[in-house]
């Protein structure tokens, strides 16, 4: 007997100014002195004074812990943990990008079930068996959707990769407050990166094999958010339409994993970047558009659906002539935002045997909708580097409309 399931956890509260009412949603779930957690540049921007100045307006006692690094690894989630015990602390708020919610969510786990953030890597059966403290997350960011994932991605430098903790309800945030406001100074660059890094969310899920039914639906609507405003947000920063939508569409794609897994751009992006500490962001998008070219051939019907929600027009084509729309879509899309190549992310072709061994051995390697092996990732990353390489003469050239 084979049983799905769909966890929604959180409760999502969105809109333009939503963190003004953040001390109202921290009090809502009894929370008398949370622990924000955050990272240097949230605090440079001046993000954490404006999302602190509602706990300070209601008189709300809260700690900070503020050096959340990119790629958060097992010792700083440890440190985070120790923090938040030793301050009383009753209670988190995850303020940033993927790596501060992320870290969030995974001192809640040591700090709800005790022990180090490596006793929870993901396996079966489930080593999470308590829930998180209330927790609010709050992005800074469109793309990572961690404010939503049941999953936390954590570095271990001694093995040099990435894991997950999660796959369980038992780690999902207990709301989700997504003020669109506070995505509209970040850099062309980095709206680029996550945004694609939401995109890749929503192509993998869609194309695994754990999709079902619930997770389809907000993967296609994502998909088609994503197409139609993530060149506007990285051209007009403050454009609050194209923000809200990107804010949208990075919350559906969070959602797709359900309490899944994605595909082989993920388990290449996160293992690779267990190698290189580079922006996760701008490695799967890199690694998309090729991942996407080796796996048409698998799910050529959903690799269509896909080309329509990205607004290609695939009227009298044949299905997979449809298929590799979907392919040039994201390969154009990922030119026209700039992302930049694996060489100038600092790979060298000569890992391609190491980068293709780990991303094999990578968990969400199960759920890629056409079989691949060590010899079939050393042929994606193959293409990432030629691509990269062309650099735009690798764009396919988009049919003119007279």
């Amino acid at each position: 007997m084979n049983i799905r399931s769909f966890e929604i956890p959180m409760v999502m509260k969105h809109g333009l100014g939503a963190v003004k009412d953040l001390a109202n949603q921290a009090k809502a779930l009894g929370m008398k002195k949370p622990l924000v957690v955050t990272d240097p540049g949230i605090v440079q921007a001046g993000i954490l004074e404006r999302a602190t100045a509602p706990l300070k307006a209601a008189n709300m006692d809260f700690a900070v812990f503020d050096t959340v690094a990119a790629n958060p690894p097992i010792a700083l989630i440890d440190g985070a943990a120790t923090f938040y015990t030793a301050e009383q602390c009753d209670g988190i708020i995850g303020l940033g990008g993927g790596s501060s919610m992320d870290t969030a969510k995974s001192v809640g786990v040591v700090a709800s079930n005790g022990g180090s953030i490596l006793d929870y890597e993901w396996a079966d059966p489930q080593p999470i068996k308590k829930r998180i403290p209330p927790t609010i997350c709050v992005p800074t960011t469109a793309g990572t959707g961690s404010e939503v994932t049941l999953w936390a991605v954590i570095t271990d430098k001694n093995r040099k990769i990435k894991f997950n903790a999660g796959g369980t309800g038992l780690i999902g945030a207990w709301v989700a407050l997504i003020d669109p406001e506070l995505t509209f100074n970040l850099p062309p660059h980095v709206t680029a990166g996550t945004g694609m890094d939401a995109l890749a969310h929503a192509v993998e899920c869609y194309t695994s094999s754990y999709a079902q039914p619930i997770s389809d639906s907000v993967a296609l609507l994502a998909m088609e958010y994503i197409a139609r405003y993530l060149r506007v947000a990285f051209a007009q920063g403050h454009n609050a339409e194209a923000r809200t939508m990107m804010s949208q569409a990075a919350m559906l794609a969070g959602l797709s994993y359900g309490t899944e897994s994605a595909g082989a751009a993920h388990a290449m992006s996160q293992s690779a970047g267990g190698v290189h500490n580079v922006p996760h962001g701008a490695l799967t998008a890199r690694l998309l558009g090729p991942v996407m070219e080796y796996n048409f051939k698998g799910e050529p019907e959903r690799f269509a659906r896909i080309a329509q929600a990205l607004g290609e027009d695939i009227r009298g084509l044949s299905l997979w002539q449809a298929a590799e729309k979907a392919v040039e879509a994201v390969m154009r899309l990922t030119e026209d935002v700039e992302i930049p190549s694996l060489q100038t992310l600092g790979f060298k072709e000569e890992e391609i045997p190491v980068l293709a061994k780990i991303a094999f051995e990578d968990p969400q390697t199960i759920g890629n909708p056409r079989d691949i092996n060590v010899k079939g990732y050393e042929t994606v990353y193959r293409r990432a580097f030629e691509l990269g390489r062309q650099g735009r003469l690798a764009r396919p050239v988009a049919p003119q409309i007279i």
